[in-house]
């Protein structure tokens, strides 16, 4: 009851500016925009592009004026969950701009046979192919949509003090990532072995697809036992969201890093352990489900710990609260 209290008690002294989440988004718009003014004439949804510019724009001036009328816990966090809810859709446009770039697959599938002697993504579901194990690791993999909620929750409920900065630490580790994966075109496994074809990739063969993706979107059915509930959800993301892009480094590994080390500097043991398992599971997933390649998930932990330490500096030199 005191929680629910809290969220809507009016602020003293209420934040008077944008965030720093919000000026996050806006510099990745302004980024985006200018980029956009040399591609324009290769892209191919150029106006639904731009109006997601506008609307995102319009979206975060009606928030911030909804909490300086109401300035209180709960407006806040709106105005935090509503940036993250579009995240969902900033990561297809990445595609939008490496689809004109070279494809990359062919290095990144090569170097992960120079050093483990195969293909992760290609053999370890077909070792491991219980529906039980499969359900696990797709559970992990899943589980990074809510880890993201509950982290931010967490500090909006207990920490509110320390919200805004965990805010902006989840919301721009993402657009980091983004600005990566627009000049930096890997589609992963499980794209580029639809591309060239399974038997080649079995026997070390990687060709060079140079612009393949910029007329092609299909891509493997991820393995897994396709009864399972977390199997389904799955799917349902990847039909929504899912295209050629965003393999190298690992998003969903980065993110997730950055993710436990906020649960670790809340000071609860409990939401920092409970978080563990499943981005360990998560690790094994992004390979087993062929969405990444191994190289991928190991640099995604190290991209996660120098984006944080980078953001961190960033939000010390410039942030407010």
């Amino acid at each position: 009851m005191k929680l629910l209290k809290n969220l809507f008690t009016i602020e003293k002294n209420p934040h008077k500016g944008l965030i720093m989440a919000e000026w996050a988004v806006l510099a990745y718009i302004v980024l985006t925009l200018l980029l956009m003014l040399f591609t324009y004439t290769r892209l191919q949804n150029p106006m639904s592009m731009l109006w997601l510019r506008f609307q995102s724009v319009v979206m975060i001036v009606a928030l911030w004026a909804v909490y300086r009328m109401i300035p209180c816990r709960m407006t806040m966090c709106i105005r935090v969950l509503a940036q993250l809810a579009l995240l969902s859709t900033w990561y297809p446009e990445t595609f939008e701009f490496n689809r004109i770039l070279p494809n990359l697959d062919h290095h990144f599938a090569a170097w992960e046979q120079q050093l483990f002697g195969c293909q992760p993504a290609l053999v370890f579901s077909e070792k491991f192919s219980s529906p039980i194990v499969s359900e696990l690791l797709t559970m992990g993999y899943v589980s990074y949509y809510p880890m993201m909620v509950v982290v931010l929750l967490y500090y909006f409920m207990q920490q509110y003090d320390q919200s805004l900065k965990a805010s902006f630490m989840v919301i721009a580790v993402f657009f980091v990532f983004y600005v990566i994966f627009i000049f930096l075109p890997v589609a992963g496994p499980q794209y580029y072995y639809s591309a060239v074809g399974t038997d080649q990739i079995a026997q070390g063969i990687f060709p060079n697809i140079g612009n393949y993706f910029e007329t092609h979107t299909e891509g493997l059915t991820a393995p897994g036992w396709k009864d399972g509930i977390f199997y389904k959800l799955l799917i349902f993301a990847h039909e929504v969201g899912e295209r050629p892009t965003a393999a190298f480094p690992s998003s969903h590994m980065g993110a997730t890093v950055v993710f436990l080390i906020l649960a670790w500097l809340s000071k609860s043991r409990r939401l920092f352990w409970s978080f563990v398992p499943f981005a360990v599971l998560m690790f094994f997933a992004t390979f087993y489900l062929q969405a990444h390649y191994a190289i991928d998930a190991i640099a995604g932990v190290f991209a996660g710990l120098a984006i944080y330490f980078l953001l961190l500096g960033l939000y010390k030199l410039i942030g407010k609260k």
